[in-house]
């Protein structure tokens, strides 16, 4: 039997630290606002707010994203923000999909390089050559090269828009360069081609006795063909996209068939100077992962699940995991993810938290660092308190950034006109809302937020028995300090606004994020602790609050969201908004001259309803009821030419929407399946392409409302609430373990030295940094570990082998996983 191992054909870039950090010494010289977007080879997918009048700019953002397409640069471009013109483009940083492993895990500076159209380039081309052996009338012997360009995939848009794509073949050497031309392709960014060109290679031989005719080594290793991809700019110039090269070498008397990624001209931009653009800063951790099916990974994810079992918890592998990565936030997002997947997360949070809390001395350092159990408790909270972040923050929130009032109250931030008292008048209306909103929010706490709280309060109280304030630290340190403090200042990263915030609203969210930090942390309002304030300004703002009042609200919120009463839901919850932004939608109806067009509208997804709306803050216009919708899927581009489309299918016509970028396509999907996942009316088949003229571009059929030719990708299990691949989590943790088996090597020597040897421990640098408590319990798992990883290496190579025996020279490679951040 055939060992047949598969990949998932998705790729995500994660971006938690993709840090666009800072800017220095740009031009032009002179102060300006600039922004900086991420690209994924043409396509924008996220950009940052823009910092004004500087030439070394610091966005210090995070951004974290999948990526639901194969990708060949990410790009990251510097703006010059203009109010009456075109954003001008100072430069870029461009790094290979390839390259990507070698910037990870730390900050490199990167030389901005001009934006040269020869060096922006896109997509893929399909080509089928072959060298024929053709005998003249005159019996002479000559070879011909068949070059059959079939299609092209993925070229960038135009101005927004499709481009017109032709292509130029060409048979080149020293001294002959023969060119050809396709017909010009109208809209689209996947042109079907599917014409063949014929190229003399060598002339006829005069020596016809000869049976077969050799091509002479030297006249092959001259000539290549070259494919050079042109959009038609009828009465402007032709805009270049991109080449490919295939030296005539290597096809002999073969046929050769194969996708090639184009590539940006080789003088694309090396005569531009770069000295004098100025150096982006950035922070990126790229992984790629190949996921092989369930079965695989059965001893790795038990041996993973038993963890919080093992005693003491520094001998799990999931401690041990921590211990030998690099940064632990590589470990602790794949083993949270993997650990809620199968509900085993509350048992080991608790389990490493005594742990931690063994090495606190003082109670009001309690759950401060950056540990194994406060990142698991981070990371949990992201994941699972989306939805509560939405319920309790997103009304007050939007008042602030849509209806802004002046509160500066630092003397030496404050503008001309400003007076400090109205604005401090302003900033306590706003921190009062927030406070409010969050302390009446606890029957809204996840019932796993509130287990995790339980037992991180009950530990510290036992840690800390003479303290009776410790058993709210323990609490508020992460649900105030760490979790509401940090949405309210970064909305858009928990996705509470589709945009940045403009400077302004920024400075407000961090005053009060200052403010709800203060109030939340058990004590600071008390003891005298108001004169150990840095700024004093915000010394005399919180003299204003009365001290017992909040803290007697902040102690009944924290004695609620740390409790494992159940919790009853109120009958009559507000819907929760779940998502927001400008996207397009074909129309309904038809237009005065009867065609169907394309229109930007305002989307709001909420937990009752999808509606549409002219502009945002207006009424809808159009409304789906969520338990009407039976399906979300993915549109085929050929049905419009337009990329990034998706359906709504409902009782009534299909609704087909444009997102901006493949980024958001994916997140409107995934969203509006989410929300949609218990309807019971859902479809198991639908139609990839739209209805038009007369039948469906998928199947051909000529009935509007047949059942569909494909079967619907998006179908989830009704009862799952948090989409998780346990098996790639699985792969990820393999991949951690892989890259440090030096480290786990070396581990399992020194558990062995310490088991045979009692005395004094020799050669501390060898595991001085790890935490060894159990020195034999520790080497048995280390075993284990190794043991498993070993016959996981063995699974990969079967499949690496299998790949690279099936690849062709130039084919576009099989997608696997991959990770950046």
């Amino acid at each position: 039997n055939q060992l047949i191992l598969w990949v998932f054909p998705s790729q995500y870039l994660q971006s938690f630290f993709l840090f666009t950090d800072d800017a220095k010494h740009l031009v032009p010289n002179k102060m300006r606002d600039f922004f900086c977007t991420i690209n994924l080879d043409q396509e924008e997918v996220f950009r940052t707010q823009v910092v004004e009048k500087s030439l070394s700019p610091y966005f210090g953002e995070e951004f974290y994203f999948e990526i639901p397409r194969t990708f060949q640069w990410l790009s990251f471009y510097i703006y010059d923000k203009s109010v009456l013109q075109k954003d001008l483009r100072i430069g870029k940083v461009s790094i290979k999909k390839e390259d990507l492993c070698g910037y990870t895990g730390k900050e490199n500076w990167f030389m901005l390089q001009p934006v040269d159209s020869n060096s922006e380039v896109q997509g893929k081309v399909h080509l089928e050559l072959k060298l024929n052996e053709l005998i003249t009338d005159n019996g002479s012997v000559c070879q011909q090269l068949v070059v059959h360009i079939k299609e092209c995939h993925g070229l960038p848009l135009i101005n927004g828009q499709n481009c017109d794509p032709y292509a130029t073949v060409s048979l080149v050497g020293p001294s002959r360069n023969d060119q050809k031309k396709t017909k010009v392709k109208k809209k689209t960014s996947n042109p079907q081609f599917n014409e063949t060109f014929y190229f003399e290679v060598t002339r006829s031989s005069s020596y016809t006795k000869k049976s077969q005719f050799q091509v002479e080594e030297e006249d092959i290793e001259k000539l290549e063909v070259r494919v050079d991809l042109w959009n038609n700019g009828n009465l402007v110039q032709d805009v270049f996209l991109g080449e490919i090269k295939v030296p005539v070498k290597v096809l002999r008397n073969d046929s050769f068939q194969a996708w090639y990624l184009l590539q940006p001209r080789e003088n694309g931009n090396k005569s531009s100077k770069t000295d004098d653009l100025g150096s982006l800063r950035l922070n990126i951790c790229y992984t790629e992962d190949c996921v092989l099916p369930s079965e695989y990974y059965t001893s790795l994810r038990n041996l993973l699940l038993k963890s919080s079992d093992v005693q003491p918890i520094s001998a799990s592998a999931a401690y041990i995991l921590s211990e030998v990565c690099r940064d632990k936030y590589d470990a602790v997002l794949p083993l949270v993810r993997l650990l809620l997947h199968h509900h085993k997360l509350v048992p080991f949070v608790a389990a490493v938290a005594e742990l931690d809390l063994k090495d606190t001395q003082e109670a009001n350092t309690v759950f401060r660092g950056n540990s194994l159990a406060t990142r698991c408790v981070d990371e949990m909270m992201k994941i699972v308190g989306k939805h509560y972040l939405k319920v309790t923050l997103k009304p007050v929130i939007d008042e602030i950034c849509e209806s802004p009032k002046p509160c500066e109250i630092d003397p030496i931030k404050l503008r001309e006109g400003d007076n400090v008292e109205i604005n401090m008048e302003n900033l306590r209306y706003y921190v009062d809302k927030v406070f409010r909103e969050i302390v009446r929010s606890s029957i809204s706490c996840p019932t796993l937020m509130c287990d995790v709280f339980y037992s991180l309060r009950h530990l510290a109280a036992k840690r800390f028995p003479n303290d009776p304030h410790v058993q709210y630290s323990a609490v508020s340190s992460f649900v105030f300090l760490r979790f509401f403090a940090v949405a309210v200042v970064s909305p858009h990263t928990f996705h509470l606004r589709p945009h940045h915030p403009d400077a302004q609203t920024s400075r407000t969210l961090t005053l009060i994020s200052k403010a709800i930090q203060t109030l939340g942390s058990w004590g600071s309002l008390t003891k005298s602790k108001l004169s150990s304030f840095k700024e004093t300004f915000m010394c005399e703002f919180f003299k204003t609050f009365q001290e017992e009042k909040f803290t007697e609200s902040v102690k009944k919120f924290l004695d609620d969201v740390s409790s494992t009463e159940s919790k009853e839901p109120s009958g009559l919850s507000e819907p929760v908004h779940l998502k927001e932004g400008e996207m397009y939608k074909r129309a309904q109806g038809r237009t005065r001259i009867g065609k169907k067009n394309f229109k930007k509208r305002w989307f709001c997804l909420t937990s009752r309803e999808f509606t549409y709306h002219k502009q945002q803050d207006k009424e809808p216009i159009f409304t789906i009821p969520i338990k009407n919708i039976l399906a979300v899927e993915k549109l085929d581009e050929s049905s419009f030419n337009k990329k990034n489309m998706f359906q709504v299918l409902h009782g009534e016509k299909p609704l087909y929407i444009q997102a901006n970028n493949c980024v958001e396509a994916s997140e409107w999907i995934e969203a509006l399946c989410r929300v949609t996942r218990c309807n019971q009316k859902r479809l198991s088949f639908y139609h990839p392409s739209a209805f038009l003229n007369g039948n469906w571009l998928c199947c051909k059929a000529t009935i509007e409302n047949t059942m569909g030719c494909a079967r619907c990708t998006a179908d989830v299990p009704a009862d799952t609430q948090i989409e998780i691949d346990g098996d790639r989590e699985t792969e990820r943790i393999y991949s951690l373990f892989t890259i440090n088996m030096f480290k786990l090597q070396k581990l399992e020597e020194a558990c062995g030295s310490i088991a045979v040897y009692q005395g004094p421990r020799k050669e501390p640098d060898d595991y001085s940094n790890f935490t060894i408590e159990d020195s034999v319990a520790t080497f048995h798992t280390l075993k284990q570990i190794i043991d498993i990883v070993e016959k996981l290496n063995e699974s990969h190579e079967k499949y690496q082998k299998k790949r690279s025996s099936s690849a062709k020279y130039g084919s576009e490679e099989n997608p696997i996983v991959g990770k950046v951040s």
